[in-house]
């Protein structure tokens, strides 16, 4: 029995699978089930873009001299020739771990050389959606980080933060002071819906803290807070821009370095219901990457959701374009949003953004297949 629904130009077929294809379609990333990802057109890119010398998602890091790492879901890959070639695969875990890293995941390298990995571990996962009960009883998908002091070829101090389900990780950064700082998430329940914290380290990785809990409510398995990205801000401050079902991002302010977020507030930046990346650049500007509610030229865009199941009120799920802005007053005005991938039929979404010189970056995506280079000063016009 099929069940036909229409995401603008995409119809979507939902079908009644045995209960070992429904983990497989409730994936980590929070993309709803019964969603097509045909790539029945072709992939434009703005004609500033380019194309990057590999088809690796990331992240990335850069290491002494031009040498760039990467990593999958069980390995590292270290190039030489700035991705032109990697290196064989070189394994995370011995075959007694039973663990596997999410695609969904953060990587960075710290001013001492330590690369810090937070992710989720897959191997783990339990999907327990109920609709009767507008809940996940008991549904699991644990934080996990770990660090390497040899620049990836070992992997050392893994450790399990928590068992909660955790739609995503987005993003982790080193404050100027030192401290680790990377985004995580909660599932909470009665009823279920998600909330997002973070967690930090003074010591490089070593030991972590978790923040207070950002739970705004919420209903359903896509409802609440989600899949937010971060930054430090010149005056000191943390600021996360959130994912929401309301229109736009909304914003978290802390004052000591991510241990408590005590100002919420939306952003005034309109959005999708899907994750951002920003990113502050050596230039000392901010980079936003994201997808807005409606294409361009567009005033709407079909909405999903709405019934306490995907959400507690309807949103706009509009990922066939990837936008990018700048900033350089530390995100008080933003330079005109700029279609820089767009292909009908296709999620354009969960970004990565990898500066590999002073202004020039790779620019890559979890869904779909943007891989590409961009140049900083080739989007700094304003309005």
């Amino acid at each position: 029995m099929y069940k036909e629904k229409k995401y603008g130009q995409v119809i979507a077929k939902r079908v009644v699978l045995p209960k070992s294809w429904v983990l497989r379609l409730v994936i980590v990333c929070l993309v709803p089930v019964g969603t097509a990802f045909s790539a029945d057109k072709e992939l434009w890119l703005d004609s500033r873009c380019k194309p990057m010398p590999t088809q690796m998602q990331g992240p990335f890091v850069r290491l002494d001299g031009d040498a760039v790492l990467s990593i999958d879901n069980l390995s590292s890959y270290l190039s030489l020739d700035g991705g032109q070639s990697w290196s064989k695969p070189r394994a995370f875990f011995d075959k007694f771990q039973n663990i596997k890293v999410s695609n969904e995941r953060a990587m960075l390298r710290t001013q001492n050389g330590t690369i810090i990995v937070a992710f989720m571990n897959v191997k783990e996962q339990k999907w327990t959606w109920k609709n009767e009960l507008h809940d996940a009883p008991g549904a699991k998908l644990p934080t996990y980080v770990m660090r390497s002091l040899d620049d990836g070829k070992s992997w050392q101090d893994i450790q399990k933060l928590h068992d909660d389900y955790t739609g995503a990780i987005r993003d982790i950064i080193q404050t100027k002071d030192g401290r680790v700082v990377f985004t995580a998430m909660k599932m909470q329940h009665n009823p279920g819906r998600h909330a997002v914290l973070t967690y930090s380290s003074i010591n490089v990785g070593e030991s972590w803290k978790p923040s207070g809990l950002i739970d705004l409510g919420g209903q359903g398995h896509h409802g609440g807070v989600t899949e937010p990205s971060l930054t430090e801000l010149k005056d000191g401050r943390l600021w996360m821009l959130i994912r929401t079902n309301w229109g736009e991002f909304w914003s978290a302010y802390s004052r000591d370095g991510g241990k408590f977020w005590n100002i919420l507030q939306p952003s005034g930046i309109k959005a999708s219901c899907a994750p951002c990346l920003i990113k502050r650049l050596e230039s000392g500007r901010l980079l936003l990457l994201w997808n807005r509610p409606q294409p361009e030229g567009k005033t709407d865009w079909p909405l999903t959701g709405g019934d306490g199941l995907w959400s507690e009120v309807p949103v706009s799920n509009h990922r066939n374009e990837l936008s990018l802005a700048i900033s350089d007053d530390e995100g008080k005005t933003w330079t005109k949003p700029a279609v820089i991938a767009r292909q009908a039929g296709t999620w354009l979404a969960y970004p990565f953004a990898f500066e590999q010189q002073p202004g020039v970056l790779w620019v890559t995506t979890m869904q779909g297949k943007v891989r590409m280079i961009i140049k900083e000063e080739d989007f700094l016009k304003k309005p």
